[in-house]
């Protein structure tokens, strides 16, 4: 009986196991070892960051290199900073950078005004189409700087509307709106363009701002003015200043209006730039003037950071 007993046990320690017809090992027996996964490899960071930086030096960088190595490249050969003692010598340079720093200067002073009386008008005075006009701003924003100033000749220039209805009445030879050829007529194209780029920021902080302080201020009997000095003003401020920094870089490297309002006696860094490359053949000259207002540019948007960051924005 101990042999007929040891039999089954003899027998399953020498016959091995079957496998089922999937090939699949029987329940309860080792499972097989899990081939070895390897870990993905990663690709480094300067790897990701290597092609937008090698397309912003053949874009960008390089031909500002250019830019600065023509500058310092006299028409006499080698390298030299008489260019720039010429340039900065010239009464044409002098007179084009005050004209430019007073246009952009005034264009900017301009456009914060209009832009916030007619940003707190869309926000806060319900009228049928407000909605629409919100949406026409995101519009204007697309169009080219030439085709408001043609608009504008087309209303107030020599041959304009507004010179023919004054001849048609008056039977006169020529009307009395002749301010678009001079420096007014150039701020007033930059402002009617620009100020739109003041309305969007404020109009996105004005959505944002709580309500209830409005309400509280006038139930303690404030009025409008009041309000909006107290309550609106100082919560637009970073809106403002976002803004009135994008206005004036972008107003000191203006060139199409200046150029299509037809200003003779207008002529500002960047129209100096066309006159010496173009109509002088002076590219160092011009090379010199493009440094500057570079430099200008840049200048006025680290003061933009330095500002946006006091004042939160």
């Amino acid at each position: 009986m101990s042999s007929a007993s040891a039999a089954p046990g003899l027998r399953d320690a020498t016959v091995p196991r079957q496998r089922d017809r999937s090939g699949a090992p029987p329940a309860g027996g080792p499972a097989p070892d899990a081939p070895a996964t390897r870990a993905p490899r990663r690709i480094p960071a300067l790897l990701w960051a290597l092609p937008p930086v090698v397309a912003l030096a053949l874009v960008f960088l390089y031909p500002l290199f250019l830019v600065v190595r023509q500058s310092l490249s006299p028409d006499e050969g080698g390298t030299s900073l008489t260019p720039y003692a010429d340039v900065f010598g010239s009464e044409a340079f002098r007179s084009a950078l005050t004209t430019t720093v007073w246009l952009a200067a005034g264009s900017t002073v301009g456009c914060l005004v209009l832009g916030f009386v007619l940003a707190l008008i869309i926000a806060f005075v319900p009228f049928p189409g407000g909605k629409f006009v919100a949406r026409f701003i995101d519009v204007f924003l697309s169009f080219p700087s030439f085709l408001i100033t043609l608009a504008l000749l087309f209303v107030y220039g020599n041959a304009g509307m507004a010179n023919g209805v004054w001849t048609g009445l008056t039977g006169t030879a020529e009307g009395p709106f002749h301010f678009l050829t001079t420096p007014w007529g150039v701020l007033l194209a930059e402002i009617t363009y620009f100020t739109p780029f003041v309305m969007r920021p404020l109009l996105a902080a004005f959505s944002q701002l709580d309500t209830a302080q409005i309400e509280v201020a006038s139930s303690l009997g404030a009025g409008p003015a009041r309000i909006v000095r107290q309550v609106i003003l100082p919560e637009s401020l970073p809106a403002l200043a976002a803004g009135g920094s994008l206005v004036l870089v972008m107003c000191l490297n203006e060139f199409g209006i200046v150029l299509f309002t037809g200003a003779k006696g207008v002529t500002t860094l960047p129209m100096l730039v066309y006159s010496e490359a173009i109509l002088e053949s002076d590219y160092p000259a011009a090379c010199v003037v493009a440094v500057v207002n570079i430099v200008i540019s840049v200048g006025l948007y680290g003061l933009y950071r330095v500002v946006s960051r006091r004042v939160g924005a």
